[in-house]
């Protein structure tokens, strides 16, 4: 009873695990290496629940299925009739036939694949199977580097929203005291409206940042199957400490690059074509067939399953097409042709993985110079900040003059934000191109 248990749970593990990718060839650890475990959790959440993602692992199990209905065309076929029959008969001596009969036929029919065509077309589907494994590996790559993509920006967008909430209190404050200089009749219309625009711009500015964030935070919703409206309770963490904790390599190997979903995937496609051209050349040749019935009846005497009463035979030949309106060769051809192009499509993905990769590590090492040179910026400008404080204190510069000085620290920060930004999401367009690898 155990052992029986035990093998009915051992199916059903199997069966079940055909319907989800195998989570180490995605590299999830990665994204741990970021200092944040917020975008861990929406990146396993993403794995587990993301729709567009597990329609591609349906589409693998379905190229499975047909690998196994391929196959079933190798093996004999065996099927049974149950058949009345109506018959007039003469009469003969010492033996009478029954006019109303029922008639039942087992047939058995098996194509002898002597030229492994059947066994081709299987293989045939198998490269459209593991091309599909692979197109799926690629899904759930792009899924979880927008995800990464998205939770980053959301980052971003939290700090743009401190920061430009600190420029509108600071140009409020300018408005203020602008306003009263015009009222005491020390400064014209035209300064005061300037001061107004600058207020205003700068509460557009902090909406804007508002409505990108909303956006990003339903998107992320949405990528991690979470409902949208829940969007605004979305956990997450702080940009400041975000940062990847290992070193970005300079250089790739080139088995990594070639090893990419998409390649592989250009790769299994190749094969499947170069599979059919071959099938397609066998379908001139001959096919071997079987046939082999037994039929009990209740037309002659005996009983019904007795031997007597039945009728079995088998037929063995090869049959061969004559003519066929050119349809075998113009299927060869189309074959041929398809393979040509999936050749092309191959040194095509070649090309562009290539491309990409060295395009990203170029971005990446380009950016993390810009990072860096704004770093010192910010630094640079905190310093000047700090001066123009200890004037304000003395009494040389007025307060205008050191919050405009404020300002424009703020402004720096916000593209030390957007640099650093820039730079972390680089980190997940490489990762993206070297197929999760990295």
């Amino acid at each position: 009873m155990f052992k029986k248990a035990a093998i009915v749970i051992s199916i059903l593990l199997v069966s079940q695990s055909v319907f989800a990718i195998d989570r180490s060839e995605l590299n999830p650890e990665f994204f741990r290496r970021f200092n944040d475990e917020c975008l861990y959790y929406y990146i396993n959440e993403a794995i587990e629940n993301n729709h567009d993602a597990k329609q591609a692992t349906h589409r693998v199990e379905q190229y499975r299925q047909q690998v196994k209905y391929s196959f079933s065309k190798e093996l004999p076929s065996f099927n049974v009739a149950a058949n009345y029959l109506g018959i007039k008969v003469p009469q003969l001596d010492n033996f009478e036939l029954q006019k109303n009969a029922f008639i039942l036929p087992f047939i058995a029919n098996y194509e002898a694949d002597l030229l492994l065509k059947n066994r081709d077309r299987t293989r045939s589907e198998k490269k459209a199977y593991e091309a599909s494994k692979y197109e799926e590996k690629a899904a759930y790559i792009s899924l979880l580097t927008d995800v990464a993509t998205v939770y980053t920006n959301i980052l971003e967008y939290d700090e743009l929203i401190k920061l430009a909430a600190e420029k509108v209190d600071i140009q409020n404050e300018l408005f203020l005291r602008s306003a009263k200089k015009f009222n005491r009749g020390t400064i014209g219309a035209s300064d005061l409206n300037q001061a107004s625009k600058n207020l205003e711009a700068a509460k557009n500015e902090l909406e804007n940042y508002k409505k990108q964030q909303e956006v990003l935070l339903m998107q992320l919703a949405v990528l991690t199957g979470i409902s949208p409206v829940e969007y605004s309770s979305l956990q997450r963490g702080s940009i400041s400490k975000f940062e990847y904790q290992i070193c970005i390599p300079s250089e790739i190997e080139s088995d990594v690059i070639f090893s990419r979903p998409d390649v592989m995937q250009a790769e299994k496609n190749l094969e499947k074509a170069k599979i059919d051209v071959r099938v397609a050349r066998k379908e001139f040749l001959p096919r071997f067939n079987i046939t082999g019935f037994w039929i009990f009846n209740t037309i002659a005497p005996g009983t019904f399953f007795s031997w007597e009463s039945s009728l079995a035979g088998i037929l063995a030949g090869a049959s061969q097409d004559i003519f066929t309106g050119g349809r075998k060769i113009a299927n060869l051809k189309i074959k041929k042709a398809k393979y040509e192009e999936l050749f092309e499509k191959y040194r095509e993905v070649d090309l562009e993985a290539v491309k990409e990769v060295n395009t990203a590590l170029c971005i990446i090492k380009h950016d993390t110079e810009v990072d860096t040179n704004t770093l010192k910026k910010v630094l640079y400008e905190t310093r000047t900040l700090e001066d123009m404080r200890k004037k304000y204190e003395r009494g040389t510069i007025s307060a205008p003059e050191y919050l405009e000085n404020l300002s424009s620290l703020i402004e720096v920060q916000k593209e030390a934000v957007e640099s650093k930004n820039r730079r972390l999401v680089n980190y997940f367009t490489l990762y993206k191109a070297v197929g999760g690898r990295l």
